[in-house]
């Protein structure tokens, strides 16, 4: 059924035949139970009701699959714009009260003079909070068995995340947001406190009923820790999550730990009981480690003044078997007369610690949200006690550590991507500081700010690649409440927050604006791009460079050559999450931001090296350029079709892409057909050559690859080595378009025999997340983030690659090329296919192993002369034109063309 819109007359019949087969044989009581979207579209398919079943399946790709329109006030249907719902039977359209479920999310949860602030977004799942016709809503808190229920007002607020968040395009939802004031006094009863837990609960009027549900937790910050707050001497409050949705809970615990302090070789816990003498104070402390291995027991004891306190020998703490050993953890129980039992909970005012032991480690005394004491054998660790922003828009943390600090960095290291930056820091005396200036981010082409997403911290020994080694850089835990802790930078908000209670982080939000991102927001953008239009074209060139990512390749060689002409015009350059870094002189907009669509929609000329959307539609005073980016050796496009691997869906938008293209820049005659088979283009093809590719015949090629070597750092007099492994299919993280690094390449082997006289560039494909075990500033260096690969191999003096396109523009440069294909059978016959014999075509050995890479670039001259033949064959087929001059013409089209309209 989703391939239904790609399908043939005689694929649909099929399809319906074996539909009709599959709905008579179901159980119907399972199909009248399936989602409102499914019963709609398998009603249509036993119908046979093709034009139909295909408005349903273009609006589930156009909003996504769970969202549809409401109607009826008391008996609300389901509605899918373009489909007549009245020619479909009522159990089929008809919405059961579980199908309008409310979607309710805290995003923070504060104390605001003794009262608990919770604020957060709250909508029922396809009926739009857009201010159109918003309705009271409600909340309650209710007792956990008991009947009392303590009304709380509900304040209405705008939350644009609301509809982000939602992940889909139809609906808005902007006005979901909500503020409930919670003051805790309301829950005593008869004026006294009483244990209890309390549920809250929202209600929220929509079509056919008032619909309750759960305020659901996030996973950082205030909202997705529990807190606990004293309210009277011996009653606390834990603002939590149970299940995920919150809840407060009323606790009068006996006793509580205050403070500890050392006591010669043990640790003291200084236990305060409410009322004084004349409370309930425990007899024993109860010590168990997580693991199961023991439970001991300490006498509470009376200490000078009426308190009352425990002492734990250290040595008892440690039961780490080695000095790197994983954390490990102590429950601690406060034991009653008569054998009752607690877990042991902390005061207010309650300060965290460590005590130092050999071997590099710690028994640090902390909390959690809750509030319970928190026992711990551990690796010394960092722990943040001072953190502000300074007027230079660094972040500066301090904090104790004191551990190894001579030798170490600090790691910020991105939680999505596992791109890792390091930066020096200064320590002494047991303390260090910090300084993170995210706006001025070094990296190969310049500053640049830190891309999107979280950041955490560790400290990590310097040179090193692995993480085994990580002090992670934690938060204080009687701090939490000072964050989140923000910053505007230029372009975007920085806030350092937390995850898992004290794990603290530096969070870089999006350069796009709030009311630009998600989905629901991107469909206006392209509604009003059709609307722009029609306005007059501005005299520019907007490009488009592997989507924002960097500035590089073939249009980084056209805009040069424009800017090295003179001519008139504007440049301006999409750029994704600020990560492109451009020269002076050019515009950048934010990829998918209003400027960019509105850039996109009234720039003269156009240039992309990638796809483009199917939504984008030159036009006809337009000039689009596509450069694309390879000569390809791998399948593609709908050549794919019958394999595995081809997306129907996908490859049937490929000819309407490709018309939007008025020129196709070719590589070479071997490409040229391959872009009309694969893409479908119906228009021009130039076959020049890519303008990338000039840069190996320029005059200026050795004082550019010298400034290469200055600005990575090349040692002299050894040999450069560049490894460019492509992504394989099937080592992905998930389901997704995130790809392992399937390194089957021995580094250490490889150093060992080599690093003597070479030195190892490793560049990755973007699409490979993993980081390269051992890759600093040694042997093997990780150049990935270098944006400009042609540099790269200016300065290299062999490749080794797979099935990499990067072998065709390396023949340019007539050098020797190993290819690792260790899955050469795998990946030809399984995953991708060849457009030709590359075994008998290969301008370079074929090598399975380590020790076979080695020995080949041991002996890089004998093997070059051994498949000299094969080289120059290779060069002649995939190399020509090979004159220079591919930007040169590629520009004399582009204003030629430009002379013509605008005359």
């Amino acid at each position: 059924m989703h391939w239904l819109p790609e399908s043939s007359a005689e694929e649909r019949e099929a399809f319906f035949d074996a539909a009709g087969a599959f709905l008579a044989g179901a159980d119907q009581k399972k199909l009248a139970k399936l989602p409102p979207l499914m019963r709609i579209k398998w009603h249509l398919a036993r119908e046979r009701r093709l034009d139909d079943l295909l408005t349903v399946l273009a609006h589930e790709r156009e909003y996504r699959a769970s969202s549809f329109e409401v109607s009826g006030r008391l008996r609300p249907r389901a509605e899918v714009p373009g489909l007549d719902s009245g020619s479909l039977p009522q159990e089929v359209v008809r919405l059961r009260a579980g199908e309008l479920p409310v979607r309710a999310k805290a995003s923070e949860a504060v104390w605001r003079e003794g009262k608990l602030v919770v604020r957060g977004y709250a909508y029922v799942h396809n009926v739009p909070a857009d201010g159109k016709a918003l309705l009271p809503r409600f909340a309650w808190l209710r007792q956990q068995g008991a009947r009392r229920r303590v009304p709380v007002r509900v304040r209405q607020r705008e939350d644009l995340r609301a509809t982000r968040d939602s992940g889909q395009a139809l609906h808005s939802y902007d006005q979901a947001g909500f503020e409930v004031v919670i003051d805790p006094k309301k829950l005593r009863t008869g004026g006294r406190w009483q244990p209890g837990v309390w549920q809250l609960t929202l209600a929220l009027p929509s079509p056919g009923v008032v619909r309750t549900g759960s305020v659901d937790r996030t996973d950082i910050g205030s909202a997705g820790h529990s807190q606990a707050r004293e309210l009277a001497d011996g009653v606390r409050l834990v603002a939590g999550f149970q299940d995920e949705r919150m809840q407060l809970t009323i606790e009068t615990p006996a006793a509580e730990v205050a403070a500890h302090e050392a006591a010669g070789d043990a640790l003291r816990l200084a236990l305060h009981v409410p009322g004084g003498p004349s409370g309930q104070r425990p007899v024993r402390v109860l010590v168990e480690h997580k693991g199961g291995e023991f439970t001991r027991s300490y006498d509470v004891v009376e200490t000078p003044g009426g308190g009352c306190a425990a002492d734990i020998p250290l040595a008892d703490l440690r039961v780490a078997d080695s000095p790197s050993a994983p954390t490990q953890d102590f429950v601690t129980t406060l034991e009653f007369p008569g054998g009752a039992t607690r877990r042991a909970t902390v005061r207010a005012g309650f300060l965290p610690g460590q005590y130092l032991v050999p071997d590099g480690r710690e028994i640090a005394v902390t909390t959690d949200g809750p509030g319970l004491l928190k026992l711990h054998d551990r690796v010394r660790q960092a722990v943040v006690d001072d953190l502000s922003w300074n007027d230079a828009g660094e972040l500066v943390l301090r904090g104790s550590w004191t551990g190894p600090a001579e030798g170490r960095e600090l790691v910020l290291r991105h939680g999505k991507y596992f791109e890792e930056k390091y930066l020096p820091f200064e320590a002494a005396d047991g303390r260090f500081t910090v300084r993170i200036a995210p706006d001025r981010m070094a990296s190969p082409d310049g500053e640049q700010s830190l891309r999107e997403g979280r950041w955490y911290l560790s400290f990590r020994p310097e040179g090193e690649a692995e993480r085994k080694d990580d002090v992670p850089v934690k938060l204080r835990g009687d701090l939490v409440d000072a964050l989140p802790l923000t910053h505007e930078g230029a372009a975007r908000t920085y806030t350092v927050e937390r995850r898992f209670f004290d794990r603290v982080f530096l969070a870089a939000g999006s350069p796009l604006r709030e009311e630009d991102r998600g989905k629901y927001r991107q469909r206006r953008l392209r509604a009003q791009y059709v609307r722009d239009r029609s306005k007059p074209l501005r005299n520019a060139v907007f490009y488009n460079c592997y989507h924002g990512r960097q500035y590089s390749d073939s249009p980084r060689a056209i805009h040069e050559e424009l800017v090295r002409r003179g001519v008139d015009v504007e440049h301006i350059w999409g750029t994704n999450d600020q990560q492109a870094v451009v020269p002076p002189g050019v515009r950048t907009v934010e990829w998918k931001s209003a400027e960019w669509h509105e850039a996109l929609a009234t720039s003269r000329y156009l240039v992309t090296n990638v796809m483009i959307s199917s939504w984008i539609k030159r036009r006809e005073d337009q000039l689009f350029i596509q450069t694309w980016h390879g000569t390809p050796l791998k399948k593609m496009g709908a050549d794919l079709l019958g394999t595995s691997k081809a997306n129907p869906a996908y490859i049937a938008t490929l000819p309407g892409r490709f018309e939007q293209f008025t020129y196709l820049v070719s590589p070479n005659a071997f490409t040229t057909p391959i872009m009309r088979s694969a893409f479908g283009f119906p228009n021009e093809i130039l076959e020049t050559g890519y303008p990338r590719n000039d840069v190996f015949y320029r005059e200026d090629r050795e004082e550019i690859a010298e400034r290469v070597r200055k600005t990575l750092r090349l040692p002299e007099g050894k040999k450069v080595l560049l490894y460019t492994p492509t992504w394989r299919d099937d080592q992905r993280f998930g389901a997704g378009k995130k790809f392992k690094l399937d390194l089957q390449l021995d580094l250490e082997e490889f150093e060992r025999k080599l690093g003597d006289d070479h030195v190892l560039l490793f560049r990755k494909h973007p699409k490979m997340l993993n980081n390269i075990t051992g890759a600093r500033d040694g042997f093997v260096r990780d150049v990935a983030a270098y944006a400009e690969i042609s540099d790269l191999y200016l300065v290299s003096d062999v490749l080794i690659t797979d099935y990499s396109s990067s072998m065709f523009d390396f023949a340019h440069t007539g050098r020797p090329m190993v290819f690792f294909t260790y899955d050469l059978e795998h990946y030809r016959d399984t995953l991708r296919g060849f457009y030709f014999d590359f075994t008998g075509t290969s301008p370079g050995p074929l090598v399975k192993t380590t020790s076979e890479l080695v020995d080949a670039i041991r002996n890089v001259d004998v093997v070059h002369k051994e498949h000299a033949d094969r080289y120059a064959a290779f060069v002649e087929k995939f190399c020509e034109p090979a004159d220079g001059r591919a930007t040169a013409q590629v520009v004399d089209r582009m204003l030629e063309w430009g002379e013509r309209h605008q005359g």
